[in-house]
């Protein structure tokens, strides 16, 4: 659908503060309803859902977080020198505890599906179901660049910080993401939106530059296969098709063997299957959810 054919609901904005700092989140449906925590892929922000989370808030109570360092959501303190993706399974129970879920469904889409990956094994008895678009676990390692990332990584300590771009207005910052490939104008301008602070002379991004920091050590792929054996979750895994170049169909297929309850469907189209086609994707989560 283009965007003149698709209408957004407007979400609530919430604001939650966990021990790390103030997290930020977008909500959509009865605040009765079963909740579904969601968490979007790297550089995105909760404006990622702004097409799905709707059409889930028929059955579902969406609480869609800016994970730490982009959207809204605070920064990593000065001190820190980098992200990484096993830190987020803290911020994200800490989330869920400041919103008192105890238990609830969970849906994340690439770095969002890796970290809910994470969350399910480290939380078995708080996930009821998981929904998972375009990822198992998070990007690992097999050994071979081990080495090489952790030089490159620390390399990048003698690098000088790049000045944040500014844009003029909002139209150049969506053309920018739009040229980083995989969305339409349409598409991208919810995450453009929440993603841009005004500064001087226009609008920057507001996410983390240290976001875009190598990794030195990842998790090894034996140990992650060994984490995700420990998802108890009825789970869902949405592919895109062709498959996404470090999605490789027989890695997930490994991955996927480890999961003991999981089903996997593949949805023609880019790595956001869920903004390309939401209605698809969420009726297929949805009768997953049941």
């Amino acid at each position: 659908m283009t965007g003149g054919e698709y209408r957004v609901a407007d979400p609530a904005e919430l604001r939650i503060d966990t021990a790390f700092g103030e997290i930020a989140a977008l909500h959509w449906g009865d605040a009765d309803a079963p909740p579904l925590l969601a968490l979007h892929g790297w550089l995105d922000n909760a404006g990622s859902f702004a097409r799905l989370a709707p059409l889930l808030a028929a059955k579902r109570h969406v609480i869609a977080l800016d994970l730490p360092g982009h959207g809204h959501s605070a920064w990593l303190p000065g001190t820190a020198r980098r992200y990484h993706i096993v830190d987020q399974v803290d911020h994200v129970l800490d989330g869920a505890d400041a919103l008192d879920l105890e238990g609830f469904d969970l849906l994340g889409h690439s770095l969002g599906a890796g970290i809910a990956s994470l969350v399910a094994a480290a939380a078995p008895a708080r996930i009821g179901k998981l929904a998972l678009i375009e990822g198992l676990g998070p990007l690992a390692d097999d050994g071979a660049q081990t080495l090489a990332r952790w030089r490159d990584a620390h390399g990048q300590r003698a690098r000088p910080r790049r000045m944040p771009r500014v844009f003029a207005s909002i139209e150049p910052a969506i053309r920018a993401r739009v040229a980083a490939g995989g969305l339409h104008a349409d598409e991208a301008r919810p995450i453009v939106e929440r993603n841009l602070r005004e500064v001087e002379g226009g609008h920057a991004w507001r996410s983390d530059p240290r976001l875009r920091l190598a990794t030195p050590l990842r998790i090894d792929e034996a140990q992650l296969r060994r984490l995700l054996a420990g998802i108890e979750a009825p789970t869902l895994l949405l592919l895109a098709e062709p498959a996404t170049p470090y999605l490789p169909p027989a890695l997930m297929e490994a991955r996927a063997s480890c999961v003991a309850d999981i089903r996997t469907a593949h949805v023609a189209g880019p790595h956001h299957l869920h903004i390309r086609h939401a209605p698809e994707v969420a009726e297929r989560i949805l009768a997953f959810l049941g």
